[in-house]
């Protein structure tokens, strides 16, 4: 079901940019304004110019998008200077991706390939909503460079560790990139040898992949596909040529023990009087609510533990106080929620929050300008005591397993549902959408 092959990636030159740590960022969508001056500043060789080039503003405060066209221009600047060089030969990327977790140091393993580009459910599966607005701006940023710069990371599953064995094995040799920073470090192996491709590519043709993170790249790779597709439909089904076929996946085993999955948090403004007045009363309709006291130091006491089986906490309504909603066997709150919708996303803490809190309780659309989203619970409550926002909800962190169930029903969490941490990086691996 998933076709894969090796791509020749574009990689910055160490020798001329220095420390890689430097150069890398994390994909465009997790950045702010603030951050991106922060990579800016790190290096003139910032994938950030790249992945997240900034709109031109003109002196009356109208932005257009020449940004685009400046990151093209900086893209192939750096080719023609060998701040980028391309692999001689085509090659998958092992990458072994060090962190630390609650404490101790993990690794995640990947397998950086080209994917054949199918149409959802065709042995690729999505698990969340996308937004066109996300959409849009990746595909003007595909046109202008034909270039990606951060893969997209999906799941498969090796249950019998057959993938593992091999890439085992290719991390015998050398590896092509080595380095570390505060956060943790990563390896990275070439897969040249023409057996070890061969294994790898038959042994993932078998298997379904589903898109963990990066919807708005995959179906932006959709759609460019089948503009590329009209303008050279010669190469609209080859597998030697057309790299419009492809996009550069990370692909992820859902057994890896470094595979971490966090919620992330809603926090809410512009709730009325009326509706903040007996909340706490309301939720008790649907919910056995629970006060956990959150001390002296708060932001070290809301880790996804805290929740100790709760399906959602709410800061907001007691000083320093975490209010947990726990399921009520009286009540059947699947039931509350739409009919459309499958089993298990009926039963998601995040569609329960949506549906339940913040439109039939609140009175507040989900996809309201008054809601922000974080994943740094520290952040949060620092927001809601500062009075920035209301109220903040934390979903209980979702499970890989529940991430497969919805896929397979063909349905969809709601965005911003998952958070699969740490990110790929962007820059470290970058495919050409002209070549293979």
């Amino acid at each position: 079901m998933a076709e894969i092959r090796p791509f020749r990636g574009i990689r910055y030159d160490q020798g001329v940019v220095g420390d890689l740590s430097q150069v890398i960022c994390p994909p465009y969508d997790i950045i702010t304004d603030e951050q991106q001056r922060i990579y800016q500043d790190r290096s003139s060789y910032n994938a950030i110019l790249l992945e997240r080039p900034l709109p031109v503003v003109e002196e009356s405060g109208l932005e257009h998008h020449e940004g685009y066209g400046r990151a093209a221009a900086v893209f192939q600047q750096w080719l023609s200077e060998g701040v980028l060089r391309v692999d001689d030969c085509p090659a998958f990327y092992l990458h072994d991706h060090y962190f630390a977790y609650q404490g101790r140091r993990t690794k995640r393993r990947e397998l950086i390939a080209c994917v054949r580009l199918r149409p959802w459910y065709d042995g690729i599966y999505p698990h969340e909503e996308t937004t066109l607005k996300a959409k849009h701006d990746r595909l003007e940023l595909v046109r202008a460079c034909r270039a990606s710069f951060s893969p997209i990371f999906a799941l498969y599953q090796d249950s019998e560790g057959e993938v593992a064995e091999v890439l085992c094995e290719a991390s015998g040799d050398a590896p092509v990139v080595e380095f570390g920073h505060s956060h943790g470090g990563h390896v990275v192996w070439a897969i040249m040898e023409p057996e070890l491709i061969r294994r790898i590519k038959e042994l993932m043709v078998s298997r379904s992949l589903y898109v963990a993170d990066g919807h708005h790249r995959y179906e932006t790779a959709l759609l460019y596909q089948q503009e590329q597709g009209r303008l050279y439909p010669e190469l609209a089904h080859t597998s030697e040529q057309g790299a419009f076929n492809y996009a550069m996946m990370t692909l992820v085993d859902f057994s890896d023990e470094g595979l971490v999955v966090l919620p992330v948090c809603r926090l809410v403004r512009g709730v009325s009087e009326s509706a903040m007045v007996g909340l706490e009363s309301r939720l008790r309709d649907y919910f056995a609510l629970e006060c956990i006291s959150l001390g002296e130091s708060p932001g070290q006491g809301l880790g996804g533990e805290v929740l100790n089986g709760a399906l959602i906490g709410v800061l907001g309504l007691s000083p320093h106080c975490l209010l947990l909603l726990k399921p009520r066997e009286d009540v059947s709150t699947e039931n509350m929620m739409p009919r459309d919708r499958s089993q298990a996303y009926r039963c998601f803490s995040v569609s329960l929050l949506n549906h339940l809190l913040l439109d039939r309780t609140l009175g507040i659309p989900y996809n309201s300008d008054n809601i922000a989203y974080s994943a740094d619970v520290n952040e949060v409550y620092r927001q809601v005591s500062e009075g920035r926002y209301q109220l903040a909800f934390l979903p209980s962190p979702p499970q890989v397993e529940m991430v497969r169930a919805v896929a397979d029903a063909k349905d969809r969490m709601p965005r911003k549902s998952t958070y699969f941490w740490p990110k790929a990086p962007a820059g470290l691996i970058i495919s050409s959408l002209d070549w293979l």
